[in-house]
């Protein structure tokens, strides 16, 4: 493959209009000239990487014009009128349309004679514009000013605008992609850390390929501060070279007295230093206290997406891959993790020890290259046949063992799986004290949380499954991701979708007892909630500012991506393995776009199918279908429509999907043989059924990723065949009806009246996947009611959970439970009834935790009881401190969580407030947790408005510690507005975003906030008068 070719998809991937991302970019657009060099035959030609890096849709932007699109053949016209200052001409023209002055009219039928006057004063302004047009065209090599310039003559070229360098200088590069001239081999890296002073220095030797010829090369630096840098080209001398920086774009340049051509290698070298990051990307500082209270310092990377940059001076695009060569300098009391093991180690001269890795034997984006630097000790295995070990502070070494035998297992499985060995000599899982992502799949160092890696040994299955589930995903990764690499960020899903499908699919197969399949069912219905939504993308969309790269990392590139290779693979089984085979062993070590996957997977098709056809409308626009279903007599027809629940006229357009539809009826129902499938392509298509089939349920197990409506008669069958008998269909497909209908009322196809009676059709459901999504939704309404205070309803709404679930709830136990999925039930069931506070419910939690603390805290509490438990003893005073004090003390980072979730969720103003600040200033609870606690926060009545105030004075604090448009940001926005349904909170979270200009108020996650809280009020007052009769 290519990857410098000049082409759509690049392009597509550019911004639109500089100006238009004004938070990461200070100059417009220029006019591209070497696109058409026939209009100007006598221009000398641009460098390729002009050519190639014109935005597409781009409005005309150079100095002394505006940025109003206009017709081709208007553009002449209006750029002189405009450079002359003639718009008064436009304006005092009585023929004018006031709505545009520069609108074409249509010439009058008749004209009254103009006066002398006007004559008079017509004849001067054409004397003053021809003598105006006469010198600026004899002006040599005149070039454009904010006074404005005319069109040049053949013999005054017309140069591109470039932004100003930080020292003044023009930068020679405008866009926020880099240019394609220059492709990074190899990377020599040198770090000297000081843990003490938290600061580093570097040198980072680039060695290079010339592409095709440039006379610049431009690459990334962030918050670096170069001391020195040289140039050699080929055998030639290293020559001090100058480096110019344009800090929006995060870029430097080298400018070249002479022209590098294509074919020619050359070496940049750069000395500098740096501060380590006091956030959570780049090169950053860690600690943590050990068991004798001493404070621990070290420092770990997080490059992923756009943070490589801000530790060393290099090409910090996907497709860049290189080599990489890495030394790290450091004290005699740390060691050092890199992606590669070490080769050897150098006592230096200044008392320091340099540790120096084995260079890959991969190609490698920059964003996966990893250090650490460290007191941690391991535990290790080679069963597969690869060094595997999990890394940890001395204190939890005895945490570490079920990851390392469940990385061993999955390593195993996946190289049997992808039929491709895992490329490297070790693989390292390393728990981070202060983490905030989940994890991140570094090529052979893969960075955890403590609390997505480190178990007890008496931890619960549900904690292993979380432990699992992370492991699986980030093991996943070295295959999707690491060796096949989506080329730009707008293909997230290729890595994120694929890592998320492998993470259910693996786990089902290695740990069966873990089970998976409920977890996954209800990622998918989480999914499709945020896709339902106006303000969600494509699963493949463009993207092009650090924000927007950052808010790709969400539910769709992830759990939509994930459902829609579910979905592919349950209709075409036999060839998607061996598609994705065909995909990783095709493309083993380059970078891909979507329309490869699905390539691969045309070519293995038996049928030939095309594959392309059939998922490009699932990839390439957002939301997903609403089928509904009609039928007469034998004849059954179903119609698509997007589910949207925010509509506007660019969405009422009609958009189709290729769905691939599943259904059973009341004959055969249950196993994986009753189902059929259709292909639905068009708006609407018939299918014929017996006459004597009752009901059918489409979606079998709910693989696909659409939602339902059966029309009044088709749900009447359904809740009263499950009236009849609730296991004629499977745990998946009840829970899937429950989704799908509060799903339609939301989207006001159905009454809530609907709702309750399918609901009630379940009184006797005991599996939990349909019961945690009952429980969700109801769980919701009552919250939103709770917010509204409105205490009737909300009252009411309780006595409907607690009586609809209550026999199920008491049924109980508050001992170890070994079914995972029972304990998934349990904790439900428990959680909901002592929210609600369920009095025997409380009281048994109030005892356990008396136990607890009467035990010096040595019982065990069983792991899916502790949140409840934490919760209720949270409630009271002594509770609250009690749990504080143990918070503050354990080492079982599982359970801490817990803890931290329950002393957040108190309902005292003044520990409420105590524990936001808390959270944010990071020195009894790290702020990696500040998203968690906000949440929380804002799931109680005494705490929501708390946390939107908070979030409201500490924004630029926030900001200053989670990258804007990250999911820490994302999150924090929605756990602090999806529960407002008031025009006043409506009109308060508009305000405050839109005050924040280039802070914040351009984000996605703005968009889907205001969404929520329009659809929410849309709801409350669309049923609120109804509820008292329903419930």
């Amino acid at each position: 493959m290519d990857l410098f070719d000049s082409n759509a998809a690049e392009r597509a991937n550019l911004p639109r209009n500089m100006i238009e991302n004004s938070m990461f970019e200070e100059e417009p657009d220029v006019v591209d000239l070497a696109k058409d060099s026939s209009t100007f035959p006598a221009f000398p030609t641009l460098d390729p990487d002009e050519v190639a890096y014109e935005p597409r849709s781009s409005r005309l932007l150079v100095r002394g014009l505006g940025e109003n699109d206009m017709d081709d053949d208007e553009e002449d016209c209006e750029s002189s009128a405009r450079l002359l200052g003639m718009s008064f001409m436009n304006r005092s023209s009585s023929n004018r349309s006031n709505s545009s002055p520069y609108a074409r009219q249509s010439s009058p039928r008749s004209c009254s004679r103009p006066s002398t006057r006007t004559m008079v004063a017509c004849l001067l302004v054409l004397v003053l514009v021809a003598s105006l047009i006469m010198v600026m065209y004899l002006l040599p090599g005149c070039t454009f000013t904010k006074a404005g310039c005319p069109k040049p003559n053949k013999t005054a070229p017309f140069e591109p605008v470039y932004p100003n360098s930080t020292s003044g200088e023009p930068f020679p590069w405008a866009e926020l992609r880099l240019p394609r001239s220059i492709r990074p081999l190899g990377y020599d890296l040198t770090l000297t850390p000081d843990l003490d002073n938290m600061t580093f220095t570097g040198r980072t030797v680039i060695e290079m390929s010339v592409l095709h010829s440039t006379k610049r090369i431009v690459l990334h630096a962030a918050n670096i501060n170069i001391i020195k840098a040289t140039f050699k080209l080929g055998d030639g001398k290293a020559d001090d070279v100058h480096v110019l920086e344009y800090k929006p774009h995060q870029q430097i340049a080298i400018k070249m007295k002479e022209e590098l051509k294509a074919g020619q290698q050359c070496v940049l070298t750069f000395d500098y230093s740096a501060n380590l990051s006091h956030t959570y990307d780049g090169f950053y500082n860690s600690s943590y206290t050990d068991k004798d209270g001493n404070k621990r310092v070290l420092a770990a990377t997080q490059f992923e997406p756009l943070s490589a940059r801000k530790a060393f001076p290099c090409f910090d695009e996907p497709s860049f891959k290189a080599t990489f060569l890495i030394k790290i300098n450091r004290k005699p009391n740390y060691m050092t993790l890199s992606n590669m093991p070490q080769a050897k180690t150098t006592t230096l001269s200044n008392s320091l020890m340099q540790d120096e890795f084995e260079k890959t034997n991969v190609n490698m984006s920059t964003y996966l290259v990893a250090f650490i630097v460290a007191n941690f000790t391991r535990v290790n295995s080679t069963d597969p046949g690869t060094m595997v070990s999990v890394y940890s502070v001395p204190e939890k070494k005895e945490q570490t063992r079920f990851a390392l035998d469940t990385a061993s297992k999955l390593l195993t499985f996946y190289n049997k799986f992808f039929e491709i060995e895992y490329p490297l000599k070790k693989l390292d899982l390393v728990a981070i004290p202060d983490f905030l992502a989940g994890a991140m799949e570094n090529w052979g160092l893969i960075t955890f949380r403590e609390t997505t890696l480190l178990l007890g040994n008496n931890s619960s299955s549900l904690e292993k499954q979380v432990v699992a589930s992370v492991i699986a995903h980030e093991l996943a990764h070295q295959w999707f991701g690491n060796l096949v690499t989506m080329s730009w960020w707008n293909d997230l899903w290729l890595n994120e979708g694929f890592a998320t499908y492998m993470e259910f699919m693996s786990l089902q197969e290695i740990l069966p007892s873990l089970d998976t399949g409920n977890l996954f069912l209800s990622v998918r219905f989480r999914a499709m909630d945020k896709d339902a939504l106006n303000s969600s993308h494509p699963v493949s969309t463009e993207v092009n500012t650090p924000e927007q790269v950052e808010e790709m990392f969400d539910s769709v590139s992830y759990e939509k991506g994930a459902s829609i290779l579910l979905m592919l693979n349950a209709s075409l089984p036999k060839e998607f393995k061996k598609g994705i085979i065909q995909y990783l062993k095709t493309f083993r070590g380059l970078n891909t776009e979507t329309e490869d996957l699905w390539n691969s997977l045309t070519q293995v098709s038996t049928t030939r199918q095309n594959i392309s056809e059939m998922m490009n409308s699932w990839t390439s626009q957002k939301g997903f279908p609403l089928v509904n279903v009609s039928r007469k007599g034998d004849q059954v027809t179903l119609s698509q429509e997007p589910f949207l629940l925010t509509s506007d006229n660019t969405t009422k357009k009609s958009r189709l999907w290729t769905i691939p539809i599943t259904y059973v009826n009341d004959s055969c129902s249950l196993a994986p043989e009753c189902s059929q499938m259709f292909t639905l392509k068009s708006k609407s298509e018939n299918l014929k059924v017996p006459e004597s089939v009752k009901w059918l349920k489409l979606n079998y197990k709910s693989t696909g990723f659409y939602v339902v409506d059966y029309g009044n008669d088709g749900w009447n069958a359904l809740i009263e065949a499950l009236s009849t008998n609730i296991s004629v269909l499977t745990p998946e497909d009840r829970a899937s009806l429950i989704h799908n209908i509060f799903a339609l009322s939301r989207l006001g196809r159905v009454p809530f009246e609907q709702v309750l009676h399918l609901l009630n059709s379940m009184s006797n459901e005991t599996e939990t996947s349909p019961v945690r999504e009952a429980l969700l939704q109801l769980n919701s309404v009552h919250g939103l009611l709770d917010k509204r205070q409105e205490s009737g309803l909300v009252a009411r709404m309780k006595t409907y959970i607690l009586t609809h679930f209550g026999s199920l709830m008491n049924n109980q136990s508050w001992g170890e439970e070994q079914s995972l999925s029972k304990q998934e039930l349990r904790s439900a069931l428990v959680s909901t009834a002592c929210t609600l506070n369920e009095e025997s419910c409380v009281a048994n939690a109030t005892s356990l935790f008396k136990q607890y603390s009467d035990s010096n805290f040595t019982i065990t509490i069983p792991g899916d009881l502790q949140q409840a438990v934490f919760t209720v003893a949270a409630q009271s005073d002594d509770g609250w401190k009690s749990l504080l004090n143990l918070y503050t003390t354990t080492t079982y980072d599982a359970e801490k969580r817990k803890m931290l979730k329950g002393l957040a969720s108190t309902q005292d103003p003044r520990r409420i407030a105590w524990i936001l600040k808390a959270g944010l200033n990071g020195d009894i609870i790290q702020t990696q947790e500040l998203p968690l606690i906000i949440n929380t926060v804002c799931n109680g009545f005494a705490g929501y408005l708390f946390a939107w105030d908070f979030i409201q004075v500490n924004w630029d604090r926030l900001i200053d510690k989670f990258p804007l448009g990250s999911f820490a940001i994302q999150s924090i926005i929605k756990s602090t507005t999806s529960q407002f349904s008031t025009q006043a909170h409506l009109d308060q979270v508009q305000a405050f975003f839109s005050s924040l200009k280039q802070r914040g108020s351009q984000m996605r996650s703005v968009r889907e906030a205001l969404e929520t809280i329009r659809l929410n009020k849309r709801w409350m007052e669309s049923n609120l008068q109804a509820f008292g009769k329903w419930l």
